[in-house]
């Protein structure tokens, strides 16, 4: 009978759209109808008129109306509205697709779009309401607030909506399998709740106070893929996996801001509590006689609070400073397991197809954080600023956990672990900006971060029946240095030309000190303490060209440059030397054009294309591991025509396309995308009245993707309509 019902709940919806359409049609056609007036005449008598001395007053003609009164239908402006609607989607191919791509329900949904109303309730006081309510896609929201002249305000909201997944798993090429998750989308439902009220009387410190519940109940979906075996003797990780999500938090907070002649001063507290119930869960070799549903399961609740100050003082009219301090104490207790079973969220059994698992995971860690800031604006003659600043972070933590480990029908074996780290990272950055030459916008930027810290880690997994690796115990001294180099012009050679031209480089180096390293750096198992360096090296240019030929034509120009390396150095006991580990080559162009040749009509087009490498070592040695590649580009194009002083047409189209597709399947796992997409959509609003406006939109929507060999393509056509009344 389920069946049955999803039917007649669709009809139901589609009476509406079709209820929807017609009814403002209806009074459009009325609104405009040619039908003859009928001039009602009182009947005549043989009395004689009566006679006057005055002439009777011409009556005055109204003022005209300008073009934008005329296209809105009337002189008179309304500050309320509510917008009714109703449509939906008519798709085939992959809906679950469909449904992540486009974030929107499959089928009909409708009901108030939009809602706002505003009303002085006494005087100085105001109360406003805006909400809209769609169902089907399960998008709801309400806020309600009172605002008091030189006394405050208060609000109350409540939102609700809900996002989309595609679960599916991979496809293998060579024999056409491809590994479902289920015909619909995975949803995840998002809330939010929240209390806000201020004080803001005459010179005495303002206080605010927020009180907001947040929370994600559903499913998502996760790229961690598991194995599968699509033919005899391949293993690929194919297998489809999601994301039970399970979250919701409390949050109290109050903060006080004060002027003290030349400097504000505020100062806040922030309490957070909450708990997290999240598991992956993942179909191994699913339809095989070795399939195994895996729920890996991860626990926290935990409390975090803040308090923090800041303040701001003009020291003179070209000099402010500013300073801030934040402080941050965060307890978790987690727990956790990874379970194999023949079902998801079953109890620990054991089981000989399992590989590596856990149950009965517990333990706890606590973060303590320090943040202070202090910035200086210096404007030393009229067309230079100088803006230097410095920030200081420290974090303290410490973590402690312990379980059962497990591996197929073996005795379990018990772990324990423990960790302790400290972090310290001092970042300074210095601002200039100079306007002091005709016609040019000159600005450069330095930004230094050196930190330091140390991790200690014990224990761990280890050996079941003697199989796996040891538990490790590392001591490790870390230094980074992060530096930011950028500088760019604006300069107007000529009205209606803009030219800007900039460029950064980056680099970010990460040096390691491993003074205890249980693990083997020339075995199998060489991690963690493998790596001594990782550098980080990013060069980037941009141009941007702006014309405006015309008063009514604007062309832009972009280009972009960036080339990234990555340098990697292991241990020298590994026997290894350093290596460009991995570079990465960008060129991005783009080109928009905006053309309105009349005051009722604009175009808009818009070109990018970008060309992107990332190539590792292992392509050159392995076909499993493909020289990643990102070229695509994208075509958009947009117009509106005022059809007449109550009629607007507008125009969208949309196309993209990347060309990376590779298949190396009988080697890896192809991850270069083969994709199309397009969509174009057309949407006719008609004010009827100066209160009543109607629209009717239709869009068409493609997408195919090599990658997954045509199981994930799609095409939908969209129906929708609205009728908005202001008042």
């Amino acid at each position: 009978m389920k069946p049955i019902i999803l039917q007649t709940k669709a009809g139901r919806w589609f009476g509406a759209a079709l209820l929807g359409l017609a009814l403002p049609a209806f009074a459009l056609l009325a609104a405009d109808t040619n039908a003859p007036q009928v001039t009602a005449t009182a009947p005549q008598t043989n009395a004689p008129a009566a006679q006057t001395n005055a002439p009777a007053a011409p009556l005055a003609a109204p003022a005209p109306l300008t073009p934008e009164q005329m296209f809105e239908g009337g002189a008179k402006s309304y500050n309320n509205w509510i917008d009714l609607s109703a449509g939906g989607f008519i798709t085939s191919g992959n809906k679950a697709e469909f449904q992540q791509r486009h974030q929107t329900s499959n089928g009909a949904f409708g009901g108030v779009e939009d809602f706002h109303y505003q009303a002085d309730v006494a005087k100085g006081t105001t109360m406003t309401a805006d909400g809209h309510a769609i169902f089907d896609n399960e998008d709801y929201k309400l806020s309600l607030g009172v605002t008091k002249e030189k006394l405050g305000y208060a609000r109350f909201s409540y939102n609700q909506y809900r996002t989309w997944y595609n679960g599916d798993g991979g496809f293998f090429p060579p024999t056409g399998t491809y590994y479902p998750l289920s015909g619909d989308a995975l949803e995840l439902n998002h809330g939010d709740l929240l209390f806000e009220a201020g004080l803001a009387l005459d010179k005495v410190p303002k206080i605010t106070f927020k009180y907001e519940h947040t929370f994600r109940e559903g499913s998502e979906s996760s790229t961690s893929w598991g194995y599968a075996q699509p033919a005899p003797g391949v293993t690929r990780g194919l297998s489809p996996s999601f994301y039970d999500i399970n979250e919701h938090s409390d949050i109290f907070q109050l903060d006080v801001t004060h002027q003290i002649k030349a400097t504000e001063v505020g100062a806040g507290v922030r309490y957070e509590t909450g708990k997290i119930d999240d598991a992956l869960q993942t179909d191994q070799f699913p339809g095989e006689p070795t399939e195994q549903k895996i729920t890996d399961r991860q626990g926290t609740t935990y409390d975090a609070f803040d308090t923090h100050a800041y303040t701001e003082t003009w020291i003179k009219k070209n000099i402010l400073l500013s300073s801030g301090f934040a402080y941050s104490d965060l307890d978790n207790d987690f727990s956790g397991s990874r379970i194999y079973g023949t079902d998801f969220n079953v109890g620990y059994v054991p089981n000989p197809l399992a590989d590596f698992g856990y149950y009965n995971l517990q333990g706890g860690s606590h973060l303590h954080e320090y943040v202070m800031d202090l910035n200086l604006f210096y404007k030393p003659i009229e067309h230079l600023s100088i803006v230097p600043s410095i920030r200081v972070q420290k974090e303290d933590t410490d973590a402690s956990s312990s379980g059962t480990e497990t591996l197929g029908n073996f005795a379990s074996t018990p772990f324990n672990a423990s960790s302790d780290q400290s972090v310290l990272d001092v970042r300074t950055r210095l601002d200039v900006t100079y306007k002091g030459i005709t016609n040019w916008v000159l600005y450069a930027r330095g930004d230094w971060t050196d930190g330091q810290g140390n991790l200690n880690a014990l224990g761990g997994l280890g050996l079941v029946n003697g199989i796996g690796t040891l538990p490790i115990t590392q001591q490790t001294d870390d230094h980074r240095f992060f530096q930011i180099y950028s500088a760019g012009a604006r300069w107007y050679p000529a009205r209606g030309v803009t030219l800007d031209a900039g460029g950064y480089y980056k680099v970010n180096q990460y040096n390691y000190d491993n003074n205890v390293d249980s693990t083997l750096n020339n075995s199998f198992d060489r991690y963690p303490g493998y790596l001594v360096m990782q550098n980080f090296e990013t060069y980037d240019g941009n141009l941007r060209l702006t014309l405006r030929p015309r008063k009514n034509v604007t062309l832009t120009t972009r280009y972009e440059y960036q080339y990234s390396t990555i340098n990697t150095t292991p241990d020298a006991i590994s026997g290894l030397n350093g290596v460009e580990s991995s570079t990465m080559t960008s060129h991005i162009i783009a080109q928009d054009v905006s053309w309105t040749p009349w005051s009722r009509l604009y175009l808009q087009a818009g070109f990018n294309y970008v060309l992107s490498e990332t190539k590792t070592p292992a392509s050159d040695v392995t076909q499993a591991i493909l020289a990643a590649q990102n070229n695509y580009w994208t075509l958009n194009f947009s117009s509106g025509l005022v059809l007449d002083n109550k009629t607007d047409l507008k125009l969208g189209f949309f196309y993209y396309r990347a060309d990376d597709y590779n298949n190396n399947a009988t080697m890896g796992v192809p991850y270069g995308a083969g994709a199309e997409e397009y969509g174009a959509t057309a949407t006719l609003v008609r004010r009827i009245t100066e209160r009543l406006r109607w629209s009717l939109k239709y869009g068409y929507s493609h997408y195919s993707d090599a990658l997954y060999g045509g199981n994930q393509d799609f095409h939908s056509h969209l129906i929708y309509s609205s009728l908005q009344y202001r008042f």
